[in-house]
């Protein structure tokens, strides 16, 4: 007799498997996400101020060149460069910290005897929080000229190791919600979880891919912060300087942490899962509670010890928060992911199960929101940050994810409470702990122990290895189409998986978000090196000058005035217009004029300016800098003829 199973519709694996590819082509779609803020790295310390500054023009070479920062970096030799107008090295190589009262300066001493001309200057460093920084500048001793040096178009942490880090980044925060998110699923919502094979590999996952993400971030993490090139991944030397950083040392403590956990997901999903006396069973559900929570906050302290939370300002309240919004990330979002695998693969689930989830992603919503409101505040301090600044806008995208997150939970909890008013309960409460499969309900066609239906059992012929064959694929259909039937038979529970779905497509979303962050620099540091800069940058005081000055060459028709303009007067690029009249206070062309500045008390100049003839009597010069506010004099060479000339000078006060 053949034996035929019921007409199935879709298969039963394919409502799973469309899940699973939703969540992959989301992790992919986000991944572009994630690599848009990962390369280049945004900044984390800024560059406040220079010495020179950017553009100056100064009358000699200085002996060495500084830099300030927002915040505390760290440098190694060549990390500051300084390179003269032909692309060649003029400092020594070797920075010397000048921190000192809350600024954070570094200095490179230059060689002596430089020429004149436009220098450039480079630097790279890691700043506090653990990200490469990087920028140029320029200026110039006597007058600005041609250089031949090319300034990089990649910032510091940017290029393919720049997006095989943000990889590294988001996997090993996917692989952490999944780890302790998971764990946590088990062991405070349903205990008999612990033997369901679907739930024991996706925190095996999560342990995996957080460990290999680990490793990868180790080792690219001397060409990440350094060189850009991957090769240097296996530079043996490159490691021992990673090991000796800061984010290097949370790295390995990671990956100690990662071999305890190991031992913990050995003992429940072995010794725990098979334990059936419930007092010894209850004092190991402590005890794996215990030891489970200290190695999670472990983990997240490592995050919270290496970026944002350990610089800035309040970190001693920062850290822990940190480590208290990341376990809540988790709790919430890896519990979210191994209720929606319990659903689809574990028919065992109990409403009880969802009910106590529902109760504990309550409270992480809580302690989220707790948390991340210091953290806004923290990270970006004003509006103007939150809606003008990268890490702002951001933020509010990831308020706004969270929101839709939490709306759909509340959907989520209506179909947990109908599922409660139904009786479901008890559902399966007394199930085996080993099961993925649905207890073996009654069915119009069954087949025996031995493979055959049974009219055929009473057939005591024995049955050939092909048709033994083709009756265990037509039992293995009738057990999935049956799994399929107890799965889809109650509206309630397939209207909780969809929300459980679209939840956890939401998490995504938010988990590549908030991997974005962490590699952003904050709105408030954002800021504050915004307003330094400018405060370097900006000139100081003044206005306009305007000056006039009689001269007489000599000559014949050698005697007029000069008409000069300086606009805006102060320090920084300013505009020059000059005017030269005749005896008659008509305009007269003159074969040469020329201008320069000098300021004597700092022994700076004098500044030459050869300004263009605009139009008959009138000479404009444009982009005239002035490197510092002082008493100037301001000298002008005129020449009326091959050899009548005179030069007329003039103190003012600039800036």
């Amino acid at each position: 007799m053949t034996v035929t199973a019921p007409h199935l519709g879709h298969s039963p694996a394919r409502r799973p498997l469309a899940a699973a590819a939703l969540l992959a082509t989301l992790f992919s779609l986000l991944f572009g996400l994630v690599l848009a803020g990962a390369g280049p790295a945004s900044a984390h310390a800024a560059l406040t101020g220079s010495d020179p500054q950017d553009g100056a023009v100064i009358a000699t070479a200085p002996e060495e060149v500084t830099l300030t920062f927002s915040e505390q970096v760290a440098m190694g030799d060549g990390s500051i460069r300084v390179l003269d107008p032909s692309g060649e090295r003029a400092d020594d190589g070797a920075p010397r910290d000048l921190t000192g009262g809350g600024t954070v300066r570094y200095a490179v001493a230059l060689h002596s005897g430089l020429p004149d001309g436009t220098y450039t200057v480079a630097w790279q460093a890691v700043s506090a929080d653990s990200h490469p920084v990087s920028g140029a500048f320029t200026f110039s001793v006597g007058a600005p000229s041609e250089t031949t040096v090319t300034l990089p178009s990649q910032g510091a942490g940017g290029g393919l190791v720049g997006v095989l880090y943000g990889i590294a980044r988001y996997a090993a925060y996917a692989g952490f919600v999944l780890l302790a998110g998971g764990a946590a699923f088990v062991l405070a919502c349903w205990q008999r979880g612990a033997g369901a094979r679907a739930l024991q590999r996706l925190v095996v996952r999560g342990w995996v891919t957080l460990t290999a993400a680990t490793l990868a971030m180790l080792l690219l993490r001397n060409p990440y912060t350094g060189s850009g090139e991957l090769s240097d991944a296996f530079d043996l030397d490159g490691l021992q300087t990673v090991l000796d950083t800061k984010p290097g040392a949370a790295l390995v403590s990671r990956l100690l942490l990662l071999g305890a956990s190991a031992l913990f997901i050995a003992v429940l999903f072995g010794a725990y899962a098979r334990r059936e006396d419930e007092k010894a069973k209850q004092d190991l559900t402590f005890g794996l509670a215990v030891g489970g929570s200290v190695i999670a906050i472990g983990i997240a302290g490592t995050w919270a010890l290496a970026e944002h939370a350990s610089t800035g300002i309040q970190p001693e309240i920062a850290m822990p928060v940190d480590i208290l919004h990341l376990l809540a990330v988790a709790t919430w979002l890896g519990g979210l992911a191994a209720l929606l695998v319990a659903l689809y693969r574990t028919p065992g689930i109990t409403t009880g199960a969802v009910r106590r989830f529902s109760r504990l992603a309550f409270g992480s919503v809580l302690v989220l929101t707790a948390t991340g409101l210091y953290q806004s505040w923290r990270q970006v301090g004003s509006w103007s940050a939150l809606t003008g600044t990268r890490y702002g806008q951001l933020l509010i995208v990831k308020v706004a994810l969270i929101a839709v997150l939490v709306g759909v939970a509340w959907i989520s909890r209506q179909w947990t409470a109908r599922l409660a008013e139904g009786g479901d309960d008890t559902e399966q409460e007394d199930a085996g702990p080993g099961a993925d499969t649905a207890p073996a309900p009654a069915s119009e066609v069954s087949v025996t122990d031995t493979g055959r239906a049974p009219a055929e059992a009473a057939d005591e012929s024995p049955v050939g290895p092909e048709r033994a064959a083709q009756l265990a694929r037509q039992r293995a259909a009738l057990t999935a189409a049956e799994k399929k039937r107890a799965r889809d038979a109650d509206p309630d529970r397939s209207g909780l998986r969809r929300s459980v779905l679209v939840e956890t497509a939401v998490a995504v979303v938010i988990l590549a978000v908030t991997t974005v962050l962490t590699s952003t620099e904050p709105g408030r540091t954002e800021e504050e090196a915004a307003r330094s800069t400018t405060a370097a940058a900006a000139p100081v005081g003044g206005g306009q000058v305007n000056l006039s000055m009689p001269f007489d060459t000599g000559g014949t028709n050698g005697k007029g005035t000069v008409r000069l303009d300086i606009t805006p007067g102060r320090t920084g690029s300013n505009e020059v217009h000059l005017w030269v009249d005749g005896a008659d206070d008509r305009p007269r062309d003159v074969p040469e004029v020329k201008v320069a500045f000098t300021l004597e008390a700092k022994d700076i100049g004098p500044l030459p300016v050869v300004p263009e003839r605009l139009t008959v009597g009138h000479w404009t010069a444009s982009d005239v800098r002035i490197p510092m506010a002082g008493e100037w004099k301001v000298a002008v060479t005129v020449r009326t003829s091959d050899i009548d000339q005179t030069t007329i000078d003039k103190n003012v006060k600039i800036g």
